[in-house]
């Protein structure tokens, strides 16, 4: 089945399995009262701050900030697909996979491709040992300091010249010949169909399961361009990808960081020297989902390596505001600058892995960066300099978590300007906090409306207590008290519904991100368990008083134009107080 899983299927499916036996075929779990704790798997610590509770069939790290449901741990430590997971929990259920029929409607199957790739590949590594015009590939490759193991390692080939080379060997058939022009190998002009890359040094580009999703492809003559990426296609989106860190994760467990640099050679070359915890992006500036991905290795920093030229020092800059709404201080994020003229490849030859590992040790830290660059060309002498500074810090510290990275930020700007953090708060309230953020921070700004929201996820039993106090908060116009409303109705329409099966219900709905944001146990790490039934009525009551505002102001405007109903005038007496009554507004005549 190529589509998507009904929900229905999902939560019977959460309801079925024990989340502590998935997690605990994986990790070592030891039990504390009523949950089990363990060394998280997605990060490097001492101490374990990774917990699973059985009784909500959920998992969370109050170090990294992960957590979900059985099929979102697979996702993550077992690199599954998200159809991946569901089948390997299905199998492991004794249930049965939903028919095609009963499955939502959806596009072309990707999975064909994933085999037509990892031949293709294959068949290019064989043209680099065996073709008759392999040999100048082999001298590129040589020439740039290259051992057959290290290319072996990466899957290194060989495009051979001409326009059908995999046409002949994979297209034999009308549909092999779609497929290959779906997986990108083949490209269709006017009618005629030919091979994407020719006469090119080939580099398999793995996702994190290793599979093949595409190639980039280095040019052995004169044209353009001299590198050829896949499209992006059923199975490859360059944007989410880095070359080079399945590799990575396969030569160290346990990395001492993960530096990012920008080209194919450049990994290959410090693998080479036994720096193999480089990966590259794929021709494009780093992206959020970049980040995403390389926080949630298990390296204990990052490290960034531009050009020490303006050009290098503004793709830098560029790459620290896309790690701002990410940054935590709890994965270090460090910007190395190169000399001039340098790349790692050539940098790692000519002073070896030793001293190009001390220079990643002094490279700069996004803090120390990010200052520099902000006070470089102000002058901090005077009230003008300082204020501008100010001007051009808020922007970019409003990007960062809230919580005590942040909060170091403020402190250090407010030394460079003389205004004390305490003033700046007028500026506005912070953000809320994002899962993608990935920290447990930020705690109390939660908002009545998304406190009650995550009281209800985190346990749906509290739901009594929200359904105790009256529903004047339905008054409210806004997405969050749609989500609220329906949140209680599905609690209701099921009882005893787990906070893991309550999370799957929105997955691919439209408040799906609001949901997942919100599911996070961490948010609520401040209340007591004992506390927190009269937190969510505490925070109904909050937005009951709201409603009632809102109430309030709708009937004065409708008492001024044509009066109201004895049903209105009730509503108004209770809007005024609920425990008391007050007299209704004048109406007119």
């Amino acid at each position: 089945m190529a589509g998507k899983f009904p929900s229905d299927f999902r939560e019977r499916l959460l309801e079925r399995i024990e989340i502590a036996e998935i997690v605990g075929a994986r990790v070592q779990l030891k039990k504390a009262g009523g949950l089990l704790k363990g060394l998280c798997p997605f990060h490097t610590e001492k101490t374990p701050s990774f917990v699973v509770t059985p009784s909500r069939q959920t998992y969370h790290c109050f170090g990294c900030g992960v957590h979900g449901n059985a099929i979102d741990f697979l996702i993550e430590h077992d690199r599954l697909t998200f159809r991946e997971a569901v089948e390997e929990l299905a199998q492991q259920a004794g249930l049965e996979l939903p028919s095609e029929a009963d499955a939502a409607p959806a596009g072309p199957d990707p999975r064909p491709l994933y085999p037509l790739l990892e031949q293709a590949a294959a068949l290019f590594q064989q043209q680099l040992r065996e073709h008759p015009q392999a040999r100048r590939a082999v001298d590129y490759l040589r020439g740039r300091g290259l051992s057959g193991e290290v290319a072996a390692r990466f899957g290194l080939g060989f495009a051979p010249p001409g326009w059908d080379f995999l046409l002949k060997q994979l297209g034999q058939h009308p549909d092999a010949r779609t497929l290959l022009e779906r997986a990108g190998l083949v490209i269709e002009r006017e009618g005629r169909r030919y091979d994407r890359f020719r006469n090119r040094v080939m580099f398999p580009i793995r996702d994190r399961r290793g599979r093949v999703i595409g190639f980039g492809g280095r040019l052995l003559d004169d044209g353009e361009p001299k590198y050829l990426n896949s499209p992006e296609n059923l199975v490859f989106h360059k944007g989410r990808e880095l070359y080079g860190l399945f590799e990575a994760q396969q030569a160290n467990r346990q990395p001492p960081r993960l530096l990012v640099v920008e080209g194919y050679m450049d990994v290959i070359a410090l693998a080479q020297f036994g720096v193999s915890y480089a990966v590259a992006t794929l021709g494009t500036a780093t992206t959020p989902e970049h980040l995403t991905r390389l926080l949630r290795s298990a390296a204990p920093e990052l490290v960034f390596c531009f050009d020490g030229d303006r050009a290098g020092r503004d793709a830098a800059w560029k790459a620290l505001e896309i790690a701002l709404p990410q940054a935590t201080g709890q994965t270090p994020i460090r910007f190395l600058f190169l000399p001039e003229g340098e790349d790692p490849d050539s940098l790692i030859r000519q002073e070896g892995s030793g001293p190009f590992e001390q220079r990643m040790e002094q490279a700069t830290l996004l803090s120390d960066f990010l200052f520099e660059r902000l006070t470089s060309a102000r002058n901090l002498g005077s009230d003008e300099g300082r204020a501008s500074l100010d001007a051009a810090a808020r922007p970019l510290l409003n990007k960062v978590p809230v919580g005590t990275f942040r909060d170091l930020l403020e402190q250090r700007l407010a030394k460079l300007t003389g205004v004390a953090s305490n003033a700046r708060q007028r500026q506005g309230p912070r953000p809320a906090f994002s899962r993608a953020q990935g920290r447990s921070q930020g705690l109390t700004q939660l908002n009545p409306m998304r406190r009650a929201i995550a009281l209800l996820l985190d346990d749906p039993a509290l739901a009594p207590h929200a359904l105790a106090e009256p529903g004047d908060w339905r008054e409210i116009d806004s997405p969050g008290v749609r989500l609220l409303a329906e949140l209680l109705e599905v609690i209701g329409a099921r009882p005893g519904i787990s906070s893991a099966v309550l999370y799957e219900h929105w997955r691919e709905r439209d408040q799906a991100s609001i949901v997942e944001r919100l599911s996070n146990s961490a948010l609520l790490a401040h209340i007591p368990p004992e506390g927190r039934a009269e937190e969510l009525a505490g925070a109904i009551r909050r937005l009951n008083r709201d409603g009632r505002s809102i109430l309030r102001q709708r009937l004065l405007s409708k008492a001024s134009t044509e009066g109201l109903t004895a049903e209105e005038r009730t509503q108004w007496q209770r809007s005024l107080n609920p425990a008391a009554h007050a007299a209704p507004p004048q109406t007119k005549n």
